[in-house]
């Protein structure tokens, strides 16, 4: 993308989110719902394809790029970026990483224009962050293959049109290993969706159980074709690989809205007859917080250098995702700290982001997963014993 288009973009969003979504997100919150307008606008600005390449009808960000967009991002409820997030991440990812040529033209331009929405069908009871314990199955029969299992906490699950949808085909592997990925249609006979999950925060943000019952997909269903066959968990690492240098961009986002929301209440609440901004303690908080705010947003940035360069596209994701995450959780912190009682009263925004904030730490990769992999790749063989 040419600098000047980048900017352009980065300007429309940013006036778009913070004169059309801001207003609306105690709005969003309460109603767990995006207004319909919204959704419309968000497509017809790109976002739902903002990393699809252009070939196949989406903007095509470089990470560094699309770090820059989730800054503007960050700045609103989380719940937008959601809408149009698994169509150019984890979902939209596995078509591009591990897909056919005929797979990618059949799909990825209406994921780009939003006419389709995907889901990411990893996550299940006892398989998380480590896929080793996932229990879905398919099975050949005849040229198809039949799916069985159940997943949880899917995004976009109840609006989703269709789920990649990662299975064991090789039962006799172990591990990690004889996973494939599925994509499976809503309307598929035997796919069922549960009730909406009702969770922390993040609220116009959907996520729901998958249920999959003797579902039958043709061969051509099957992600990568013959050659995606048992390849799955390394398409996901990919995928999510991505998702975290987006996911740490988002949380620098959020902490640069949360650091203005803690300056500004600062400036204008009185004790003892002078802002608040003038007591040393507070000074500290913000200092803390604009600090940390600093530090996120340069490391993503170098990461996200780093990855479109194909020099670090494993430790470095990870790092951004695990520092950022937990970032954004001490800012969130330390912005209902300034606002006293105020920041623990729904309505205000620091106590909606601080609620919206704690699920950063856990989704596409808890934390200590991040710390699994940061010092494997630091320490290689020695850290397995």
């Amino acid at each position: 993308m040419e600098p000047s288009d980048l900017t352009d973009v980065l300007s429309a969003v940013r006036a778009f989110i913070r004169k059309e979504v801001v207003p609306l997100e105690e709005q969003i919150d309460a109603e767990d719902a995006i207004p319909e307008r919204i959704i419309a606008t968000c497509k017809e600005m790109g976002l739902y394809g903002f990393a699809i390449p252009e070939e196949y009808g989406g903007l095509g960000m470089t990470l560094t790029e699309e770090a820059q967009l989730a800054f503007e991002l960050g700045w609103t409820t989380p719940a937008l970026r959601s809408l149009f997030g698994t169509n150019n991440g984890i979902a939209g990812q596995v078509l591009l990483v591990g897909g056919t040529e005929e797979q990618k033209k059949s799909w990825l331009p209406r994921l780009a224009s939003g006419e389709v929405t995907a889901s990411f069908g990893l996550t299940e009871a006892d398989a998380g962050s480590d896929p080793s314990g996932l229990a879905t199955t398919a099975r050949r029969d005849g040229t198809d293959w039949v799916i069985n299992g159940s997943k949880r906490y899917i995004t976009n699950a109840p609006v989703a049109d269709v789920i990649m949808v990662f299975a064991r085909t090789n039962p006799e592997a172990a591990g990690n290993r004889g996973i494939s990925t599925f994509l499976v249609p809503a309307g598929t006979p035997g796919l069922s969706i549960g009730p909406k999950d009702h969770k922390m925060g993040q609220f116009g943000a959907w996520t729901a159980d998958v249920h999959l019952d003797d579902v039958r997909v043709p061969a051509e269903a099957l992600v990568g074709g013959d050659a995606g066959i048992d390849q799955g968990f390394l398409t996901a690492a990919k995928c999510l690989a991505h998702g975290r240098a987006h996911i740490a961009a988002l949380c620098v986002g959020m902490a640069g809205r949360l650091v203005h929301e803690s300056v500004e209440f600062a400036k204008t609440r009185e004790q003892g007859g002078r802002p608040i901004a003038s007591f040393q303690l507070i000074q500290g908080l913000i200092a803390d917080s604009v600090t940390d705010h600093y530090a996120g947003r340069a490391l993503v940035l170098d990461v996200a250098r780093a990855y479109d360069a194909g020099t670090d596209k494993v430790q470095g994701p990870s790092a951004a995702k695990y520092f950022a995450s937990e970032m954004v959780g001490r800012v969130a912190d330390r912005a209902v700290q300034v606002h006293g009682g105020a920041g623990y009263i729904r309505g205000v925004a620091v106590e909606r982001f601080y609620r919206d904030a704690r699920l950063f730490r856990i989704y596409e990769g808890t934390s200590q997963i991040q710390q699994v992999i940061i010092a494997r790749q630091a320490l290689g063989r020695a850290a397995r014993g």
